[in-house]
């Protein structure tokens, strides 16, 4: 008998993308050019040596192209590999560092419809080089989002809060009361899971590692509206019986460590008893170019009204300066650390 899809496994991936060149190249020619701050690698290696703090010239603004003032751009664990070129896909070098960010708009090109002096724009890609202080860009890699929004929320938004809401949307019919597990529920990404599944009324078991914090880190989350924090050993263990007798089992379990502990999550999926579990890998770069308009745009309306709503924050902030962006690096890559380091220009 054929048994319908009532439960999946999915497993979170990041990849890279293309990355432009310091100076862009366009098809206008260059008459002028601005300075621009800007962390740049030559070569791949330690972070927080192969990383420098330099000023580039940034070309004139043509026809189909925006200047940007950049406002605010944070470090994930994607970019950290792209430095070590650890990443499936590296940007040709020299580049700028960053995949995500804010920025504000300050010229617009003659053929540029879309955009106007003072919109916020997120990159609509990764690869432009968000650790700096202004870029110029083409409209189109650009997308708005509204002004009345926390910058910290607007520089964090095109990346995890985009994987969690389309990993709640895009692989299981979840209704409110359903289940989901995760593992690394204290990432970016994990954060944003816990907080969309709670708006639609979806339960959340929460799998973190033990550390010294472990119950700040378990009251954080579930401040956040975590159903459930345990912990990978306590996902082991019998009581997990328990814990199933206040909530149904899971439908979808997110993986972003792998290993034992994607066994387990596998392990406690509702149909699993019936082998009926699909795993599937997401990148969320690949969706954003596969729906460049308006499913991109409803998304991020719809995360913003969450926003707007107290409904959905940024995780937990470090604002550091671009001057500052070893010390950054180095607490960015730290183990059992929960807070994002954000570049604030």
């Amino acid at each position: 008998m054929k048994l319908s899809r009532v439960a999946s496994f999915l497993v979170r991936g990041h990849r890279a993308s293309r990355s432009g060149a310091v100076l862009l190249k366009n098809s206008y020619s260059v008459s002028a050019v601005r300075d621009s701050t800007a962390l740049l690698y030559r070569n791949h290696g330690e972070p927080s040596q192969v990383v420098q703090l330099e000023s580039v010239h940034l070309p004139q603004v043509g026809p189909e192209s925006v200047l940007v003032n950049m406002l605010a751009a944070p470090i994930n664990p994607s970019d950290i590999n792209m430095l070590q070129g650890t990443y499936a896909i590296l940007p040709e070098l020299p580049a700028v560092g960053g995949n995500e960010g804010v920025a504000r708009v300050m010229e617009v090109g003659d053929k540029v419809k879309a955009l106007k002096v003072g919109d916020w724009v997120i990159p609509r890609d990764a690869g432009i080089g968000t650790w700096r202080t202004a870029a110029v860009l083409k409209a189109d890699d650009l997308v708005t989002l509204p002004k009345d929004i926390p910058v910290l929320s607007a520089a964090t938004l095109g990346v995890n809060p985009c994987t969690a809401f389309r990993m709640l949307t895009d692989f299981e019919e979840l209704k409110p009361g359903d289940t989901v597990i995760q593992n690394a529920a204290n990432s970016g990404v994990g954060q944003a899971v816990i907080q969309i599944a709670a708006a639609k009324g979806i339960q959340t078991i929460n799998v973190i590692r033990d550390r010294p914090d472990l119950q700040q880190l378990s009251d954080r989350l579930t401040a956040l509206g975590a159903t459930h924090v345990i912990t990978e050993e306590t996902l082991r263990r019998p009581e997990m019986k328990e814990l199933f007798k206040s909530c149904p089992r899971p439908k979808l379990a997110l993986n972003g460590v792998g290993g034992k502990s994607a066994t387990e999550l596998l392990r406690h999926l509702h149909a699993l008893i019936f082998k009926d579990v699909k795993i599937r890998g997401f990148w969320v770069t690949q969706w954003k170019r596969d729906n460049k308009h308006d499913a991109l745009r409803n998304m991020l309306d719809e995360l913003c009204v969450l926003i707007r709503a107290g409904k959905l924050s940024a995780p937990a902030c470090i604002e550091v300066s671009l001057q500052d962006f070893r010390k950054a690096l180095e607490n960015a890559m730290k183990p059992y650390v929960s807070t994002k380091q954000v570049f604030v220009m």
